[in-house]
């Protein structure tokens, strides 16, 4: 791995567009994936009532928000296919398949027909487009996080690769204004009939553009100039590198968590838990992903000069601590202003444990295998603690008629990953200072 941060290092001055192309295209795909994650959180209670109607709110959400986990038991499925694919065909093929993936499940949920219409085969298209949706995601952030790496000098490497958590960020950001003005500009009726697939039918407008600027990109100079392949990438992956595996996964369990706790389910958290109309989980939703956006790249610029292992375990430790009194704010003093407070520190926190994540990661693996490496890391953290956070929370809260559920989630997850930031490696660079 050295001789390829060394090779990327070395890349003359004449790549600077390549890698800018690089950052745009790995933006937009990445910010694509999320975006539609995004917006399927959001709009879940409508989702409910449209596709999942049983004649109880409750049992609805919880079918919908189980649809939206569905789609994760296929993550690491794509994920091993997808790490595998890029990893011995190239980066670029990989990337352009998961984003035409993506594209066409999008496609799916924003046209299907309402159960009203076409009875049960209404959920089952959900379902068959979450699928979908989930193998695509399986194959993308491995993909993505090997791709940027390698187009990145040996110094820049969490610089470039925080690029990929700033895409979730204008995910978000996006999904949440598209929410927005949905919610304020149409009346219920016209929400509840067609203004809910709004943005599922931006995404697809988004996914050909998406499509077009990774497929004409360049190959990563690090693939295309290594002439090592890997026979069997997941099979090295068990045999040669388990506790490197294990530490990428413990980390990325925090990441997941914050991701589908404090960001998607917090719409939905606004309206059933804290009763507030639910532009305003849309309006503080926007602030997080602001947050996300603007502060993960400064994260990883700084993360390049002082070292990854502080912001990873400094920020891991104050969302342990911080979870349980924002929460409690939140639920005492519920409104516009206090959601506001949550999104911006929980965003900030987000950005500082996630901007150096990935350069973290992509050190662990050599790049014949990093591809699958990392997706296969990533995808069972997401798939175990990610994917049915939403139900086991909206679960946990109807059982126990606690609101403080989600709090005690993050803390766990917290507490897990910190152990796991402790056993991250310095970059040679910073070893020597």
């Amino acid at each position: 791995m050295q001789a390829s941060v060394a090779h990327a290092d070395a890349l003359p001055a004449t790549h600077a567009r390549e890698r800018r192309r690089a950052i745009v295209a790995t933006v937009i795909g990445n910010g694509l994936e999320w975006f539609d994650f995004t917006v399927y959180s959001f709009f879940a209670v409508i989702i409910a009532r449209l596709f999942f109607p049983t004649g109880n709110d409750l049992s609805s959400l919880l079918l919908a928000v189980a649809t939206f986990g569905v789609g994760f038991f296929m993550r690491p499925v794509g994920g091993i296919v997808l790490g595998i694919y890029a990893d011995r065909v190239g980066r670029k093929q990989a990337l352009s398949l998961t984003i035409l993936l993506m594209a066409l499940g999008t496609t799916i949920i924003g046209i299907a027909p309402t159960y009203d219409q076409i009875g049960v085969f209404a959920p089952l298209l959900i379902v068959v487009a979450r699928l979908m949706q989930g193998f695509s995601a399986g194959g993308e952030m491995g993909g993505a996080t090997a791709f940027l790496t390698e187009y990145a000098p040996a110094r820049q490497r969490a610089f470039y690769s925080s690029w990929i958590q700033a895409s979730i960020g204008v995910a978000v950001l996006l999904g949440a204004a598209v929410g927005t003005f949905v919610t304020s500009a149409l009346s219920p009726e016209a929400l509840n009939s067609w203004g809910w697939r709004l943005p599922f039918l931006l995404g697809i407008v988004i996914g050909p553009v998406g499509y077009y600027i990774r497929h004409h990109l360049d190959e990563t100079p690090t693939f295309r100039d290594n002439a090592e392949r890997s026979d069997s990438p997941l099979k090295e992956i068990v045999q040669t590198y388990p506790r490197e595996t294990t530490a990428s996964f413990s980390m990325v369990i925090l990441w997941t968590v914050c991701t589908y706790v404090l960001l998607f389910y917090m719409p939905t958290y606004s309206v059933k838990v804290l009763q507030v109309p639910q532009s305003t989980g849309f309006i503080a939703g926007m602030v997080g992903g602001l947050a996300i956006m603007v502060f993960s790249p400064i994260v990883g610029w700084l993360a390049d000069r002082i070292g990854r292992r502080a912001l990873l375990s400094g920020s891991a430790l104050l969302i342990l601590l911080l979870a349980y009194p924002m929460f409690f704010y939140i639920n005492h003093v519920p409104g516009l202003a206090s959601l506001l407070v949550f999104q911006l520190v929980f965003g900030v926190l987000i950005a500082a444990y996630t901007g150096p994540i990935l350069a973290a990661f992509s050190e662990l693996f050599p790049a014949k295998v990093l591809s699958t490496g990392l997706s296969v890391a990533y995808n069972l953290a997401v798939t175990i603690f990610g994917g049915f956070a939403s139900f086991i929370i909206t679960w946990l809260i109807a059982s126990t008629g606690s609101t403080m559920a989600p709090a005690f989630y993050v803390m766990i997850a917290a507490a897990i990953s910190f152990v796991g930031t402790r056993f991250v490696r310095e970059p040679a660079y910073l070893q020597r200072h």
